[in-house]
């Protein structure tokens, strides 16, 4: 079934029960006040720090959009963006964009102006949705986009290129619109993260979403009274898919504008959250301030916090054995996805799987795995090659892009995740890296996640992330860009001292010491440093090849 029905769902089972949180850390700190001192402000007052709605009102939302779409002739094909920070109306515009039969197509808020405009005309967007952080780089443009026949404002203070979304909105009907939704109708355009270059429009259908919400479920058995808490960017699949197990069962969510770890520690306290996804650098904050006494977890109401999980990006198996010392009771799993696969599940752990961490994991539940060799064949276990998935949350195709769909996606609905990996005997899969990310030096194959594996292992590196550089001699040498944690001082002697533990050829001939750039899905942005670094002369060198 599309899923648009399951929040029919919930609203006639649910109706009165919260479905949504919102909550912003920083009108606190406007306000000089706690987080326990809020529950005494007037009600009122508080408005602007948490807010929430029901099942039956965000259904009605959806449905006032829907219906607003079917206003301005929005149909089926048609694409509406998503250009908003996580908000409490963002799931309820999303669901109206679905309802309506168009295609969502939600845009990452880091996107500078000219980005931004690539990715609407990409995507042939006729309508967008945004909001006050975004008027700055929209007004900019908004006069080079034709094919774009509506901008609807979410807030206050409307600009002029623009219209009041709560205006227009609020006075459309809250009956769910005729409109035949199918499995097989196109739902959602989702932009790659551009770790590899510009970002690319996947198109999902409405099976795929589904898919997602049964895989969630499986995996981490959310019920009812399971309360998940949301800090990625929900324009990204991970956040939103990770939610959807939740929202199949009419499970509440928390929607966390911020991430630091005094608020999401609160946040999981006030509002007696269950289930916590994490990216690699917020587990990490939240252990060192632990471990700086800045949080004191006496303080605080966490034993109905059951599972913590991280995905996005390799995870150092020194993390998660600081995280289960401080939270023994916690189960864990590491999820492993891409956009093209509809975010997370395709492989994970499996929260019985503790005994494993460093793997990413087995085939999810509905998905099959293979590695393969160069020439896509099947690899025995223990030989390195490039992982494919197929399942029901494979993307239909790359929109208007018909060579790099067949460079990824076979006939027979396999996907080629572009990420080298291995088998073990006992069926386990171990990311070894990106296929583009491999570093060939002296003719000998290096893994940057390995080496990024290993120095992180060190109490005083924070983060680090390692990228080919240009050398005459070798073709490429392997370069650290390790950041110090606070507190903590390291010098590039002692980096190479601690690197005598590899083997030679694994080295890092180069080290820098700086912050390591992160996406808002938690993965180290490479370009970025090769660009930085002067390795992009290098890239475009071996693209030729």
């Amino acid at each position: 079934m599309p899923i648009t029905e399951i929040l029919e769902k919930n609203a006639a089972l649910y109706t009165n029960d919260t479905a949504l949180v919102e909550i912003n850390p920083q009108e606190l700190e406007k306000r000089h006040t706690t987080w326990r001192e809020y529950s005494l402000i007037e009600p009122s007052r508080t408005e602007s720090f948490r807010s929430e709605i029901t099942w039956g009102e965000f259904d009605k939302k959806a449905n006032r959009m829907a219906n607003f779409l079917l206003t301005r002739h929005i149909k089926k094909g048609s694409k509406v963006g998503i250009l908003l920070m996580n908000c409490l109306e963002w799931l309820p515009i999303y669901f109206g964009i679905l309802k309506s039969g168009a295609m969502a197509v939600p845009l990452n808020f880091r996107y500078t102006a000219e980005e931004i405009k690539y990715c609407l005309e990409l995507a042939d967007v006729d309508v967008l949705i945004f909001g006050p952080e975004f008027t700055g780089r929209l007004e900019s443009i908004c006069d080079h986009l034709p094919r774009v026949k509506s901008m609807l404002y979410v807030g206050e203070d409307c600009p002029s290129f623009a219209e009041s979304y709560n205006s227009l909105v609020s006075y459309c009907s809250s009956k769910t619109p005729a409109i035949p939704i199918a499995d097989t109708d196109e739902a959602a355009i989702y932009f790659s993260s551009g770790t590899t270059g510009f970002p690319k429009a996947i198109v999902h259908l409405h099976k795929s979403l589904m898919h997602a919400c049964i895989v969630e479920q499986k995996h981490h058995h959310q019920t009812r009274d399971d309360v998940f808490l949301c800090i990625p960017p929900l324009y990204h699949t991970g956040a939103k898919m990770h939610w959807f197990g939740s929202f199949l069962v009419g499970g509440k969510a928390v929607l966390l504008k911020g991430t630091r770890p005094e608020w999401i520690i609160s946040a999981i306290s006030e509002e007696h959250c269950t289930v916590v996804w994490l990216l690699v650098p917020w587990a990490q904050d939240i252990l060192d301030a632990i471990d700086r006494g800045d949080i004191k977890l006496e303080n605080y109401q966490l034993s109905q916090w059951r599972l913590m999980h991280i995905g996005a990006q390799p995870v150092p198996p020194s993390l998660i054995k600081r995280w289960k010392n401080i939270f023994p009771h916690h189960d864990y799993d590491t999820n492993y996805g891409l956009s093209e696969s509809i975010g997370p599940g395709a492989v994970h752990l499996g929260i019985e799987n503790i005994d494993h961490v460093g793997a990413i994991g087995v085939a999810g539940y509905g998905w099959e795995t293979m590695i393969v060799d160069e020439k896509r064949r099947p690899l025995p276990r223990g030989k390195v090659g490039e992982l494919a998935v197929r399942g029901d949350g494979v993307m239909k195709c790359y929109y208007k892009d018909e060579k790099a769909t067949r460079e990824v996606l076979s006939p027979d609905g396999w996907l080629f995740t572009g990420d080298m990996a291995r088998e073990s005997d006992d069926h386990f899969i171990y990311l070894v890296d990106r296929k583009k990310d491999v570093i060939i030096t002296g003719g000998e194959n290096l893994y940057p996640v390995q080496i990024e594996d290993f120095l992180r292992k060190h109490d005083a590196i924070k983060d680090v992330a390692v990228i080919g550089l240009p050398d005459h001699r070798l073709g490429e040498i392997a370069a650290a860009i390790i950041e110090v944690k606070e507190g903590f001082s390291l010098t590039e002697d002692e980096v190479n001292e601690i690197c005598l533990d590899l083997p030679r050829y694994q080295r890092p001939r180069k080290i820098f010491f700086a912050a390591v750039p992160r996406n808002p899905t938690g993965k180290i942005e490479k370009p970025r440093l090769r660009k930085l670094y002067g390795a992009d002369q290098l890239v475009a060198k071996q693209n030729e090849l």
